[in-house]
């Protein structure tokens, strides 16, 4: 992954060498990686088939509370792991957690920490500085939360170039979620043609930045307001005139949905306004970017 080391997706504790199955190489040689989300049982990591098997505790066996959990309880399995890897580990070195180096590689730094938090982006933000290959690991949980709050911050490690891991106290159990590198987002193409015609349809600008979602004046709101308004002026009308007269060519399907409560069916194909879309009226100026 763009020269850059990438780390299993699982670890155990104990010795690396011993879990893998067929491999064909040492697992010091573990070079290059999977990608952005991390290499994976199974997958090509540098040209070699790794197979990860097994579980076991880390050290003797022993748990360590989650609840009584300090940053210093992940620093062993963060240290195996890589040293697993055929990296020297130090903790504590400048202002780095975690410092590992592998011969002439560049360094790669890990900072620990109990859980996700915006001092701990920028913590590895700024050791960018010194290494491209920065990781945070953060104490694993239990629970919908955590599982959630991963999914969110992978995916802003993976935007900010940074790696992620998660140490299971519990087990020392470490897991990669993703490695550094440099990130390119797919782009939605359905997506960005919505927002392009929401902002071609909408008439000028009735909103300010910043608001809450509720009373936006969107596109549809406006195109109900130019219908209510033209209900209001001429009164029950077919969908086919009010679509001609108004611009919008949803005009029937619009009225019959009354998303807004505006309008009213008076007999088959003919419309008319509420007494809520003669309120709706009074303000059409506003909506409709008036004034």
């Amino acid at each position: 992954m763009y020269g850059i080391p990438a780390l299993p997706q699982a670890y155990d504790g104990k010795d690396l060498a011993a879990d893998l199955v067929d491999i064909g190489i040492a697992p010091l040689d573990h070079v290059g990686g999977a990608g952005q989300g991390g290499a994976k049982g199974g997958d090509l990591v540098a040209g070699h088939e790794i197979r990860l098997g097994g579980r076991a505790r880390f050290g003797n066996g022993d748990t360590v509370s989650a609840m009584t959990a300090r940053e210093t309880d992940l620093y062993p399995p963060v240290k195996a792991f890589l040293e697993d890897q055929g990296y020297v580990v130090k903790a504590e070195v400048g202002a780095a957690d975690v410092v590992a180096v592998r011969g002439a590689e560049p360094p790669v730094v890990v900072e620990l920490k109990l859980g996700f938090s915006l001092a701990l982006f920028h913590q590895c933000v700024e050791r960018l500085k010194v290494s491209d290959d920065v990781y945070m690991a953060v104490a694993h949980k239990a629970g919908k939360p955590f599982y959630k709050a991963l999914k969110a911050n992978t995916a802003l490690a993976r935007r900010l170039g940074l790696g992620l891991m998660t140490v299971r106290v519990e087990d020392g159990l470490v897991s990669v979620h993703c490695d550094p590198g440099p990130y390119a987002p797919r782009k939605n193409a359905q997506r960005k043609a919505t927002l392009l015609r929401e902002f071609a349809r909408r008439q000028g600008d009735p909103n300010d930045g910043g608001q809450t979602r509720a009373g936006l004046i969107t596109a549809y709101r406006q195109d109900a307001v130019k219908i209510a308004v033209y209900l209001f002026e001429v009164g029950a009308s077919k969908g086919a005139d009010v679509a001609r007269e108004t611009g919008v060519p949803r005009a029937t399907a619009m009225m019959r949905d009354n998303h807004y409560g505006w309008f009213e069916k008076v007999e088959k194909g003919v419309y008319g306004i509420t007494p809520s879309g003669a309120d709706a009226v009074s303000v059409s100026a506003r909506v409709l970017g008036a004034d």
